[in-house]
């Protein structure tokens, strides 16, 4: 009897089995045919960017959490809308109502939705990094075929502050300039991946074999730029920039012992967050090259001070003209017969004077101090988009460069250059290689500084401090650069006038009537801690003597610098050196 309900029972087993089967195979085809086909999908985990600290951990550029919000075409065109839905299933419709919350023009949005849907595209990007709680707003509209994902965003809290150095980064997050370019692989950092199955309809399947891969976030890159004097020195270069129609302006301010870039502020600069026009990939500082002018002199007087061939005493006597193969040789301003020392050759920058002096020194060694002190060869600063320069070489000399490099012309710098010059006779007679990354921390906050900067003597220490006692001689009533002062502090420095030889259009490669205009000083000058150096291009329309429209600019940069770090001031008097003899 058990024997026979058993029976029975398998059969009634059996046939619903055997219904069920007729029902899945027969009567609902279309809706059970893809439970068993999976897809995988190989998703990107981002790793998040590290920041850009100034000297203080002050945050110049970071990145936030954003959303990207996308559109699948596909998904669109086969979407229809369920009982009650609200949601409008057609493209000119989603176009309305999603291109408003994204500023973006239902017009173009609807354009770009039809081409794809025609094209039978299965994915378009409607628009990248915006702020989450926006993307929040879309998703609620819960529009067929409209989807979001999560991203990364680079921001710069002050905008445009040293947006030169910083650089900034494109749509995929990698850097394309700037700092962003040059520390990328340190401040990338790893993406992560997953790898996910999913069924038909679309759900995870939870042991479907995830694979997972956290990301790892890129360390922060902490600069030697000082933010507050960052800010201050750029105010005050677009300031001059303007006031003297100058078509662009550069200060820069460095530490003489360390080497390190405590500003490096141009003008006109641009917000690094809101890209329009312009060449953001170039830094003027390092990219543009420039004949010096008369700061070159200080180069000249190094070499003869070292060889022995003068001293800052000796008496050069200085005609109203001078004629080097056959160019005549003319001093900024109209003169007689005039009996300088050496000091008051550089104090008064006579031309005249230095190329007299040039000429018992010779070429070759002009040629080996200039390059010993850092010309024709980038700064080491390690900015991308650095040029050299051009030096030429001795044997590549005409019959009149012995009276054009030795005042500045004939040869090309950039801002950085002619700053280490400076800092190198502060620094005694030592280069120490410039720099502008202190180090790297990372997700801890640990700081690993980068290798000391390089080192190398260039002359002597007591040379070194002579140029310095004669560089003071510029600051004073008698030099040409007075403007240049700072109340209770000893400064030395050189001013520099230059024309400027135009790059383009029909006065390529000549004189085009502007000038390059520039002061660069140090301070204390008993004891120098700083060197900064201040360039206008393209002055002329409001002025274009250094000592006139680049000193005063020193002057309060320098001073801010000096008040900010608590540098006590000068308790000497500056050396008084005769600058002329009857």
């Amino acid at each position: 009897m058990r024997l026979r309900s058993g029976l029975v029972l398998l059969g009634v087993v059996v046939l619903l089995l055997a219904s069920r089967l007729v029902q899945l195979q027969g009567l609902q085809p279309a809706a059970y045919a893809d439970i068993g086909v999976q897809r995988t999908q190989d998703i990107v985990l981002p790793a998040m960017r590290g920041q850009v600290l100034d000297r203080n951990g002050s945050p110049l550029a970071l990145s936030v959490v954003a959303m990207n919000i996308y559109a699948e075409p596909r998904t669109i065109a086969k979407a229809t809308c369920q009982k009650g839905a609200t949601a409008p299933c057609d493209a000119q419709s989603i176009a309305a109502a999603v291109a408003p919350l994204l500023g973006l023009k239902v017009g173009t949005v609807a354009g770009q939705l039809a081409a794809n849907i025609a094209a039978n595209k299965a994915f378009l990007y409607l628009k990248k990094g915006i702020d989450p709680a926006l993307a929040q707003r879309v998703m609620s509209l819960n529009l067929p075929g409209i989807g979001q994902e999560s991203t990364t965003q680079r921001v710069h809290p002050n905008h445009a502050l040293a947006a030169g150095v910083l650089g900034f980064t494109d749509y995929q997050g990698i850097g394309r300039a700037g700092i962003e370019l040059a520390m990328q692989q340190v401040l990338a950092g790893k993406d992560g991946r997953t790898v996910a199955r999913f069924d038909a309809a679309g759900r995870v399947i939870p042991t479907g074999g995830d694979s997972h891969v956290d990301p790892i976030a890129g360390k922060s890159v902490e600069l030697t730029i000082d933010r507050d004097l960052q800010w201050y020195a750029q105010q005050l270069v677009a300031d001059q920039v303007a006031a003297t129609q100058a078509k662009s302006g550069t200060a820069v301010v460095m530490d003489v012992k360390t080497g390190e870039v405590l500003a490096l502020a141009t003008a006109p600069s641009f917000d690094p967050d809101n890209r329009t026009t312009g060449n953001f990939t170039a830094n003027p500082a390092i990219s543009d090259v420039y004949e010096p002018g008369s700061v070159n002199k200080v180069i000249t007087a190094a070499a003869a001070l070292q060889d022995g061939i003068v001293t800052p005493q000796t008496v050069i006597t200085v005609p109203p003209t001078y004629k080097v193969a056959g160019h005549v040789l003319h001093d900024a301003e109209v003169h007689g017969v005039e009996h300088l020392t050496f000091a008051g050759v550089l104090a008064k920058s006579s031309n005249i004077g230095t190329v007299k002096v040039a000429q018992q020194l010779g070429a070759d060694r002009l040629y080996a101090m200039m390059r010993n002190f850092g010309f024709g060869a980038q700064s080491g600063l390690g900015l991308p988009g650095e040029s050299a320069g051009i030096i030429p070489k001795p044997a590549d000399w005409s019959g009149t460069s012995i009276a054009n490099i030795p005042i500045g012309q004939g040869i090309s710098v950039n801002a950085i250059q002619v700053a280490s010059v400076y800092a190198t006779i502060a620094n005694g007679g030592v280069r120490v290689q410039p720099s502008i990354v202190k180090g790297t921390r990372d997700s801890a906050g640990h700081l690993t500084p980068v290798p000391a900067a390089a080192q190398r003597r260039v002359v002597s220490s007591a040379i070194a401090a002579q140029i310095r006692a004669m560089l003071e001689s510029v600051v004073s009533e008698q030099g040409t650069a007075p403007l240049a002062a700072i109340p209770g502090y000893r400064v030395a420095g050189k001013t520099g006038t230059a024309q400027r030889v135009a790059t383009s259009g029909p006065m390529q490669g000549r004189y085009d009537g502007s000038f390059t205009s520039s002061f660069i000083g140090m301070a204390p000058a008993d004891a120098p801690r700083y060197v900064t150096a201040v360039v206008l291009q393209g002055t002329g329309a409001k002025g274009y003597f250094g000592g006139v429209v680049a000193a005063p600019l020193f002057s309060k940069i320098m001073g801010f610098a000096l008040r900010s770090y608590e540098v006590v001031p000068s308790g000497t008097k500056p050396p008084t050196l005769r600058l002329s003899v009857p």
